[in-house]
């Protein structure tokens, strides 16, 4: 069996995206995570079993298995955009590493065909998992939400220990560009303080020099109305105007990191 032949289960193909990486990217959703954040904006994306939610009133099957000539040949068809924009595939999820077999297969057939690779993960794996993608990868897209274990298992379900060791890994490793993303949630990471801590262990990663802040939003809201589920943020309130650009400022000013907002 070639990589092409190996299968998984995705939700959606995404084409035409300017996030999650440089330039164009086609952005391939894979089922199934470990963690249960409780701002998820993919509520469909943490099961791995195939789901039916509702969408507009209508039932919709979520998930499917696919080979991975199935995914590329729809990756292919927006090379001509990959080109005149430096973009490329990207894997995100859910946690593209709990099904690693598919993850390092994708990326592989991208690579081999010259196609720039990313993938958006919190890195919540065994590190010989991490490692059997990293040939294939160009940039790696890293969450870290918080620097607390504790307060990081009440808000999404596991500490942060394993994520933070293998931040430190990747970035020894120099494979590929990491860049550590936070997503910036009411009552659980909205001071400046936590922030900066965040943004200091970035700092102290060899070879990283970015950091993105992506405001809190509830596009996902009505995805867990249509799965059955509570939307555990409730009436969360939206992040005063301007604290995102502060905190942006606050982190140029304290580490060498350029900070961008959103990604």
């Amino acid at each position: 069996m070639t990589y092409n032949d190996v299968t998984g289960r995705i939700f959606d193909i995404q084409r035409y995206s300017i996030h999650d990486g440089i330039g164009v990217r086609t952005i391939v959703f894979l089922k199934g995570c470990a963690l249960r954040c409780r701002w998820c904006c993919n509520p469909e994306s943490q099961e791995y079993e195939i789901q039916t939610m509702m969408v507009n009133g209508k039932p919709k099957v979520i998930g499917r298995d696919v080979t991975v000539k199935e995914v590329m040949d729809v990756i292919k068809r927006d090379m001509p955009y990959y080109g005149r924009s430096d973009g490329g595939l990207t894997l995100s999820g859910g946690e593209s590493l709990l099904q690693p077999e598919f993850a390092a297969a994708l990326l592989q057939a991208a690579k081999n065909i010259g196609i720039n690779t990313a993938i958006e993960s919190m890195g919540y794996a065994k590190f010989e998992v991490i490692d059997r993608i990293l040939p294939w990868l160009d940039t790696y897209l890293m969450d870290i939400k918080h620097m607390n274990a504790a307060k990081h298992k009440e808000f999404t379900g596991k500490e942060n220990t394993l994520m933070l060791e293998n931040a430190k890994k990747i970035a020894e490793s120099r494979m590929c560009e990491l860049i550590i993303r936070v997503p910036v949630i009411p009552g659980f990471n909205d001071t400046q303080e936590e922030i900066l801590e965040i943004a200091s262990y970035a700092d102290s990663l060899p070879g990283v020099s970015q950091i993105h802040l992506l405001p809190y939003h509830k596009y996902g809201e009505g995805k867990y109305e249509g799965l059955g589920r509570p939307y555990l943020m409730g009436n969360a309130p939206m992040l005063p105007e301007g604290s995102i650009e502060k905190w942006k400022e606050a982190v140029e000013k304290h580490t060498a990191l350029s900070c961008q907002i959103g990604g």
